[in-house]
């Protein structure tokens, strides 16, 4: 544990969208910056440890672009200065196997401070039916 203060608000979003930027991008080397190794996702294709690399490779491979996204209804918790969860709600534009669309899910990550910085080690996302 370190020494230094809890992060902001505003630090945890800032970090969360610095994720959704280089997914944005298709910035694999970003993304596996950002992980942890492994790293835990949830979402409709179940449950998933991923490595660093992997994590990577699929942000740049992926049959998929994120167009752009907006983050509404976001809280962030600290329960220690080194660990940090966000939970929102997002709207995304992505363009899945050629055919674009508008996505609304529910969204959490939980980001730990260690020797590389912030990591996220867990994300999942909600798909919401009715927004």
């Amino acid at each position: 544990m370190s020494n230094q203060a809890n992060p902001t608000k505003n630090e945890i979003i800032a970090l969360e969208k610095s994720y959704w930027e280089a997914m944005k991008a298709k910035d694999g080397d970003r993304t596996a910056e950002l992980s942890a190794d492994p790293a835990l996702v949830t979402g409709m294709q179940g449950v998933m440890s991923i490595a660093k690399s992997k994590m990577g490779q699929m942000t740049k491979e992926g049959n998929w672009t994120l167009e752009s996204y907006s983050f509404d209804n976001v809280e962030v918790v600290t329960p220690t200065p080194d660990v940090a969860i966000i939970a929102y709600k997002v709207t995304q534009q992505v363009t899945m196997n050629g055919k674009p669309q508008t996505m609304h899910a529910a969204d959490s990550s939980t980001w730990v401070r260690g020797g590389n910085g912030w990591e996220c080690h867990a994300h999942s996302e909600t798909i919401l039916k009715d927004h």
